[in-house]
């Protein structure tokens, strides 16, 4: 696991000032590859490659980079693992390849192109991973990126220099940099409280898309770009694996899955340097250590983090766990003082506006994990594939119940309701309460009225979970001027052609939510204190499967994931997992109008937003008055808006006023 940056200019230049820039470059990502760094430059051709190591397979110099193929004709700068790397090796060396001088997955890679051409590699590779790969050959620079999209790679022009890297913080250190915030992608975030790709908060930056490649001819006029080259389809892996789905053999199934997860984490248990495991307790994470444990030797390393909140703690359910399989068990109870001197770390670390909150627990499991390992399982992506989100079946009932009414008798009464104040409603309607809680977990009645309402006149199931998953449902509203970008949730031309809308729905979060925030989430979090990250539930053998599967094998007698919980079943007693879905996150709700109170207001105050110039002040000080009241619970538009300007004021270079609460260290201790 490392980090890469580099630049392309049109023409020539002078040497010593391209290696000055590389390395500024890297160096501003050394949380990535604190182990080593190096650069590689052909000043002729304008290339350059950087590249920073965090050294985990092949810890000697023979896996230094960037690293040049055995033919001498590619030079590539490389982040990830890949996982198949020993199998591709035995391949390589039966077809005769010239003596290996390290043991390094790069390394292998590396053969591979040579032999077979990076399109047919890119086909057989097992694993994670973005790089940038210079063909000195044809003076060609090439970008690609992983099939599910668990490491990132940002590209694009600024000036007549195209910059690419790991990070913006590292494109931002190249002397061209001009970084022109795009008003339209921070209407898009506002939606979504991340930015999908192929979008960045910066005009004409990029992220390329998960299985992906761009191939970058030398020579080509700066501004313009090619279109990226799709080696593996999520959409067509999902319409071909429900048209062609597996037996109807729940054991067959269960057993099939059983050995295929068996075989990938297998693969990511790979590591020169200490590993370890997430385990929250629930389903994922524990189906995760179960199979890690049953493959090691010795007790499995576990790591999961506490709160003293009501709702928000799972440490109980994952000692639990860790008690049942055995394994060496850490964990951390964190108190509200901590979690909150995480949040000025936040804009740097997340490089761009991010507002998932659950992003202030995962930097603080990730740096206790990494006292302890340099690697960690995680059980990420479990929801997408196996149907485990409440909103999945949330969505389908509403759709069915609001379906079959006439869409002009909808409309007339979503205005008769929003029309209705708040208070008035749960003056009258309180007794509702039991009967609204689709439309959100917390609140009173009056509140979930409001927010069902906006259903009401949704013409299409895919627009009623658009607006399920949005913050700000108009956020063009918000930031005057700004025409909301296409992504794949408005775009219908990118959305699978499945029969059944919630096969339809996991599909939409396969390929936005899950890459854009869940996986950026982790990345950012875990590779800001240098540990790196594997997700075996992510391994394209494991998607592939799990898109033939049944549906319902995935979700029976009301039950997402039934699949997996079998395979569970086979490793832990249904009494430590049995129990509802819980998040992970932090009372946000309670903390802005608590010890967050006063540096949320200093970031939200009507003239500070009116000389900042991006939003309208008006909808979001009275969202926050009517939080701060407690009629309304707001606190993730609030916190869409203040992960913003907190973003805004790190990039400005001024310091960050101290959040209310006293210094603590981490610490964890054995559970």
């Amino acid at each position: 696991m490392c980090g890469l940056a580099g630049f392309l200019s049109p023409s020539a230049g002078d040497r010593e000032a391209m290696a000055e820039r590389t390395r500024a470059m890297t160096d501003a990502i050394v949380h990535r590859g604190p182990d080593d760094s190096g650069e590689w430059l052909d000043a002729d051709a304008g290339i350059a490659l950087g590249h920073r190591r965090l050294a985990i397979i092949d810890l000697s110099p023979q896996g230094h980079q960037p690293m040049t193929s055995p033919s001498g004709r590619y030079v590539i700068a490389f982040n990830g693992e890949i996982y198949n790397y020993r199998t591709l090796r035995a391949e390589l060396e039966t077809a005769g390849t010239p003596p290996w001088r390290g043991h390094s997955d790069t390394e292998v890679l590396l053969a591979a192109v040579d032999l077979w051409g990076l399109e047919a590699t890119l086909g057989r590779l097992v694993g994670m991973f973005a790089f940038a790969l210079w063909d000195r050959d044809q003076r060609q620079l090439l970008l690609a990126r992983d099939r599910l999209g668990e490491k990132p790679l940002y590209y694009g022009w600024q000036g007549s220099t195209l910059l690419f890297g790991s990070e913006l913080k590292a494109l931002r250190a190249h002397p061209g940099w001009q970084g022109e915030i795009d008003r339209d992608v921070l209407a898009l975030y506002l939606r979504h409280n991340y930015i999908p790709a192929p979008w960045s908060i910066y005009r004409g930056i990029r992220k390329l898309m998960p299985g992906s490649l761009l191939s970058v001819p030398r020579g080509l006029a700066p501004g313009t770009l090619p279109e990226p080259v799709l080696y593996w389809d999520a959409r067509k892996v999902a319409e071909q694996g429900v048209a062609d789905p597996l037996p109807q053999d729940a054991r067959g199934v269960v057993d099939g899955l059983d050995g295929l997860l068996r075989e990938t984490i297998r693969d990511k248990m790979i590591s020169d340097v200490p590993l370890g495991a997430f385990l929250s307790g629930g389903f994922d994470s524990s189906t995760i250590v179960a199979l890690m444990q049953a493959e090691s030797e010795r007790p499995v390393k576990t790591f999961t983090i506490g709160f003293e909140v009501e709702g928000y703690d799972e440490a109980t359910h994952a000692r639990a766990v860790a008690r049942h399989l055995g394994t060496e068990h850490t964990e951390l109870y964190v108190a509200p003082e901590q979690a909150l001197e995480v949040i000025p770390r936040l804009p740097a670390l997340y490089d761009e506006p991010f507002s998932d909150s659950s992003q202030i627990p995962t930097f603080l499991v990730s740096q206790m994990t990494r006292q302890h390992v340099t690697v960690a399982l995680s059980g990420d992506g479990g929801d997408e594939l196996f149907y485990g989100y409440p909103r999945y079946p949330t969505t389908e009932q509403v759709w069915r119940r609001i379906g079959r009414l006439p869409p002009l008798l909808r409309r007339s009464a979503a205005r008769l309701i929003q029309a209705t104040p708040v208070a008035l409603l749960d003056r009258t309607l309180g007794f509702l309460g039991a009967r609204t809680a689709a439309f959100g977990r917390r609140g009173a009645v009056g509140d979930k009225l409001h927010k069902g309402a906006e259903l009401l006149s949704m013409e299409h199931p895919e627009d009623l979970y658009l607006r399920l998953v949005s913050h700000w449902k108009q956020p063009t509203r918000v930031v005057p001027g700004a025409t909301e970008p296409p992504s794949v949730l408005t775009d219908p031309g990118r959305w699978a052609e499945l029969p059944d809308l919630r096969q339809r729905l996991q599909y939409l979060d396969l390929v936005s939510y899950l890459p854009d925030d869940i996986l950026v989430k982790v990345d950012r979090a875990a590779m800001g204190v240098s540990l790196e990250t594997r997700v075996p539930l992510l391994d394209h053998r494991v998607v592939e499967y799990a898109w033939r599967i049944p549906f319902a094998m995935k979700y029976k007698d009301g039950q997402g994931k039934w699949v997996l919980r079998q395979v569970l079943g086979r490793y832990l007693p249904p009494a430590l997992t049995d129990r509802p879905k819980m998040g992970f996150g932090v009372p946000i709700e309670h903390w802005l109008r608590g010890p967050l109170r006063d540096w949320a207001e200093g970031l939200l105050a009507e003239r500070r937003l009116a000389g900042e110039g991006f939003f309208d002040p008006a909808p979001i000080r009275e969202k926050w008055a009517e939080h701060l009241s407690g009629r309304r619970n707001w606190s993730y538009y609030i916190w869409d808006i203040l992960m913003f300007g907190a973003w805004l004021e790190e990039q400005a270079g001024r310091v960050e006023p101290r959040i209310q609460g006293s210094s603590h260290s981490l610490s964890a201790k054995p559970g």
